[in-house]
């Protein structure tokens, strides 16, 4: 990695954090694949199908390419829960140990990444529901707020990396 690199990185890093986001990202999608990282501005972010097992609650967060090329997510973004005038509401989610890959995305194509929490309050409780997830694409340092009810139960709220294969 460049000097300059380097830089910009810690640069998105710091930045992130004195806003009170989280800052995840992953070496770039674009030096291990060949295609550049898709950008804020290349995706559409929403919601997937609610999933409930095991006490467990799963949300996938959708990432689907509006550009005319194709580009290119690796990692896992940055989530949390913000209410209705944006204020974030408990911790960030954290990152399960899950490997990735690079997940190429064609124009139209769609990847996703799965939330998580305990499905009500299974040893602990549950924080108030939050409006918005704020989500920060892979490698982004710009986030985009998705619509989301959504309640953080028993200290549990983790992020699964961005896949094609709808897991955790």
């Amino acid at each position: 990695m460049s000097r300059r690199g380097a830089a910009a990185l810690l640069t998105t890093a710091l930045a992130g954090l004195a806003t009170g986001g989280a800052v995840f990202w992953s070496t770039a999608a674009q030096a291990s694949s060949g295609l550049r990282t898709c950008t804020v501005s290349d995706l559409y972010l929403s919601m997937g199908r609610k999933g409930a097992a095991a006490g467990s609650l799963y949300w996938p967060i959708q990432f689907t390419n509006t550009s005319t090329t194709s580009c290119a997510l690796r990692g896992y973004p940055g989530v949390s829960v913000l209410d209705t005038a944006h204020r974030r509401i408990g911790p960030a989610a954290t990152r399960t140990s899950e490997s990735y890959s690079t997940v190429t995305l064609a124009p139209g194509g769609s990847a996703s990444a799965i939330v998580r929490t305990t499905n009500g309050p299974i040893g602990g409780p549950c924080l108030r529901t939050g409006s918005y997830l704020r989500v920060y694409p892979p490698a982004s340092h710009t986030a985009v707020l998705v619509p989301a009810p959504w309640k953080t139960c028993s200290s549990v709220f983790q992020v699964g990396p961005v896949n094609t294969r709808g897991t955790f």
